[in-house]
């Protein structure tokens, strides 16, 4: 189910990609405002958005909260401030001030305060994207340790000698005690046929009954940006043949594209609709993806862009509190160490520098997500925003890893870095942002 309407994919893509980004920043400036408040030093404005003020409040704190024309970002000006960015003293204000009023703003706060609320930006893109994958977890659950069948997908063969309750015991005679022998049988040793035996507990009682592949060609999910994608293909979609060879296992489907070395592919493709489905053609190119690896390197291979699961969906457990912050915590863990490894590998030439996209490739990613339904989309924004905490830390001006260099700086010297330093470096810093921002669309231009 699509969580936006779909009334043109340019406009979808803006829509999703506003969307995502203003929860992102709001959550990134919020944690600026609250730790500073507490810290005390006096935010003035909070702005979600930029340009004119479309329509604002003044609350207790004397604080101005707004909403701005332009929704691609936000900001907070705190007292003192010479900009938004924070960038610099408005010398004119603070020379007004008292010794009392000086400790409100952000230069004349302590250290450890100022260090605090530059902080608490990325910090709190990092606890959205933890709470949003525990959440995640936790709605959905986690599968039982043994393969029991939850439900059914919709596949072209008949599934209905699978029913849900069934305790997966041995498929084509191999046994399946956990889910780690089911996908080893189901990616390697069964025959390469439409059908095979399921050995399964129901009931108290053991039956065998002929099911189908315990993977099917079936793709549970479509990479934005892919082959599969601009092809049109859909989450739910069995392939059934590729090139006019029928296709039974995912594995086949990897394989073609393995064996075609980047040659065009022709799908025969089932998506269901209605009591029997609806069967099309599509022809596609699979593309050079550089794919991290168990080591923390990466592999070059041709793919679509799809992934496949299996045949039914596993009967999941209730996931506690803990277990899911455990998992959130480790879910965030795992796309900041992957962004790191990626950009070693660019920056070392051991990669292509076309991984590295732009505002056009993330709002395509946004569209893709939020067409896949409101869950997908809640999970790319807990991606987004860990990819933008970790971008924040970077030791560059302007960014709020460049404002805690500067911290630290303080902190060793017992001075903050001279005025012509900071604007010098805040200059630089600005230049290699757009640098950055500049050359992502670029590659979304012009990378395959």
């Amino acid at each position: 189910m699509e969580f936006l309407p779909d009334f043109g994919n340019a406009i979808y893509s803006v829509v999703a990609f506003v969307v995502a980004l203003s929860i992102i920043v709001t959550v990134h400036e919020y944690g600026h405002y609250i730790i500073g408040r507490l810290s005390g030093i006096k935010a003035e404005v909070f702005s979600v958005g930029f340009g004119p003020r479309l329509f604002s409040r003044v609350d207790r704190h004397g604080t101005r909260w707004q909403v701005s024309a332009l929704p691609l970002g936000g900001y907070v000006k705190f007292l003192g401030d010479a900009n938004a960015a924070s960038a610099g003293v408005d010398q004119a204000a603070v020379s007004g001030l008292s010794e009392g009023e000086r400790r409100h703003t952000m230069a004349g706060a302590p250290l450890w305060a100022r260090a605090a609320t530059v902080a608490a930006g990325p910090v709190f893109n990092f606890i959205l994207s933890i709470l949003v994958f525990a959440g995640v977890m936790m709605w959905s659950g986690r599968a039982t340790e043994e393969p029991v069948i939850g439900s059914l997908y919709p596949l072209p063969e008949a599934v209905d000698m699978l029913r849900p309750g069934d305790r997966v015991l041995a498929i084509g005679g191999i046994d399946t005690p956990d889910y780690g022998a089911l996908y080893a049988a189901a990616s390697d040793g069964l025959p390469d046929t439409p059908t095979v035996i399921w050995r399964l507990s129901r009931d108290g009682a053991t039956v065998e009954v002929a099911g189908p592949q315990p993977m099917p060609p079936r793709l549970s999910a479509v990479i934005p940006a892919s082959a599969a994608y601009a092809a049109g293909l859909q989450k739910g979609d069995v392939i059934t043949e590729i090139d006019g060879v029928p296709a039974a296992r995912f594995a086949d489907l990897r394989q073609a594209t393995a064996d075609g070395a980047g040659k065009p592919l022709t799908l025969t493709v089932w998506r269901p609709d209605g009591a029997d489905g609806a069967v099309r053609t599509v022809t596609l190119t699979p593309k050079s993806t550089d794919v991290p690896t168990a080591d923390g390197g990466f592999e070059t291979r041709y793919m679509i862009g799809a992934t496949g699961e299996l045949a039914f969906a596993p009967l999941t457990r209730r996931t506690g509190l803990i277990e899911g912050i455990t998992g959130g915590a480790q879910q965030t863990w795992m796309v900041v160490s992957s962004s790191v490894s990626g950009l070693k590998h660019m920056i070392l030439g051991q990669i292509s520098s076309c991984n590295l996209r732009g505002a056009i490739g993330i709002a395509e990613g946004s569209a893709a997500a939020a067409k896949s339904g409101l869950a997908d989309f809640i999970w790319f924004i807990a991606v987004l925003s860990t990819a933008v905490g970790f971008l924040n830390l970077f030791p560059i001006p302007v960014l709020d890893g460049g404002h805690l260099v500067f911290h630290l700086y303080e902190a060793i010297t017992g001075k903050p870095p001279s005025d012509g330093a900071m604007n010098g470096l805040m200059a630089i810093g600005m230049a290699l942002v757009l640098a950055l921002m500049f050359f992502g669309l670029w590659n979304d231009v012009t990378c395959p």
